[in-house]
């Protein structure tokens, strides 16, 4: 017997008048909604909290080969233009909103968690990154923090947007820019390298987890 090959649930092209009229649908996302605000209040406590312990410098030897150099620019506009990209898809379908926001509340969480379990100094010539919507989760436009470490938020969130994607376009676009943007915290020397591989390895995970949940489909 030949096995029928494996769609997942949120490739389903429900609209959202079609999910909206599910009370279960309505009230994952509701849930999701309530938790996700609870979290960017609550960060910028958190943040504040970690910038003054102490942490530990880490020996980069690939960072020791990379000169120091301000990529605020192209990090921003590689963040937030496949940013706007998953929002514009999230709004086509909304399962794949479902399953985007809930795994942006779980890398969020176990970042959190990461970070609290791994004080870590920031990286010798660290350059502050300019971006004033990150920035926002840090408590305000001019505040930057340097101790946001262990692991990459902005490699995992884009490398979850390449693995949530369906178009192979899309998909295209958002691994460039995680491969872009990898790169480039690491020449502004805001990350180790350590925090970069293994946002991959969470997000990987996180993404994989994701598709065995009942509670992610619609």
């Amino acid at each position: 017997m030949v096995k029928e090959p494996v769609v997942y649930p949120y490739f389903r092209g429900s609209s959202w008048s079609e999910a909206w009229a599910s009370n279960l649908f309505r009230g994952k996302i509701i849930a999701a909604g309530v938790i996700f605000v609870a979290i960017m209040l609550l960060l910028p406590h958190f943040f504040a909290i970690i910038e003054v312990r102490e942490g530990i410098l880490l020996n980069d030897w690939i960072l020791q080969g990379i000169a120091a150099q301000d990529c605020s620019v192209t990090i921003f506009i590689f963040l937030w233009s496949t940013s706007i990209l998953a929002i514009v898809r999230c709004i086509q379908q909304p399962a794949i909103f479902l399953r985007m926001i809930y795994l942006l509340i779980a890398i969020t969480l176990v970042r959190v968690l990461t970070i609290s379990l791994v004080p870590l100094d920031p990286p010798a010539g660290i350059i502050h990154l300019k971006d004033p919507l990150t920035s926002l989760t840090y408590g305000g436009r001019e505040i930057f923090i340097t101790k946001d470490l262990f692991f990459s938020g902005h490699t995992s969130n884009l490398f979850m947007m390449y693995m949530c994607f369906q178009k192979k376009r899309d998909k295209q676009f958002a691994l460039l820019a995680t491969i872009v943007v990898a790169t480039l915290v690491l020449v502004q020397h805001i990350h180790y390298s350590i925090d970069v591989m293994v946002a991959f390895v969470f997000t990987y995970c996180l993404v994989k987890f994701s598709m065995r949940l009942k509670f992610l489909n619609i």
